[in-house]
């Protein structure tokens, strides 16, 4: 599904843990490292799908993070000719990507990373949450910084509610 100016809708997942470092995948039989993602399918809503990516990607599952927050808007990113598939050239231009950030509630025994017959990585890791951009494959570096840049403001906000918490409790 391309919507009229050439992009495709997609999800873009960033599950960080309880020290606020983040899930870096890399891709199957490659040397490149990276979030999450995976198209929205028609007439599902971007949430739905990043549950259903989650869980193909990751072998995660609801009961296993909490949505800290999401993109207000769409990021958009433009993919290479290179990078295009034959049959979707001259009308598909990139993805345009509602990214989530999750806090991972489960823990790391329960990520599974051959969830599905076509595993997206072959081997994960947490890392601090300011990824070094530079293993991110160039067209994606800059909605990367965006999204990084966006949702943080989640991170520190937990932090916040959590010492009202335990200053209420005591």
């Amino acid at each position: 599904m391309i919507d009229r100016d050439g992009y495709r809708p997609n999800v873009g997942i960033i599950i960080c843990n309880s020290k606020n470092e983040v899930f870096w995948g890399k891709r199957v039989r490659e040397h490149s490292w990276q979030f999450p993602q995976g198209g929205i399918k028609s007439g599902e809503t971007p949430e739905r799908a990043m549950y259903r990516e989650l869980q193909e990607e990751v072998g995660l599952d609801e009961r296993h993070v909490r949505i800290l927050g999401r993109t207000r808007d769409w990021l958009r990113y433009e993919v290479p000719d290179q990078w295009i598939r034959r049959d979707w050239r001259g009308n598909y231009r990139g993805q345009k990507q509602i990214w989530y950030l999750l806090r991972l509630v489960g823990r790391d025994c329960d990520v599974h990373l051959r969830a599905s017959s076509k595993p997206e990585f072959d081997a994960w890791r947490w890392h601090d949450y300011w990824v070094p951009l530079e293993s991110v494959i160039e067209f994606k570096r800059d909605v990367y910084q965006q999204a990084l840049n966006e949702l943080a403001k989640y991170l520190h906000r937990q932090r916040s509610e959590k010492r009202d918490h335990v200053a209420i409790a005591r």
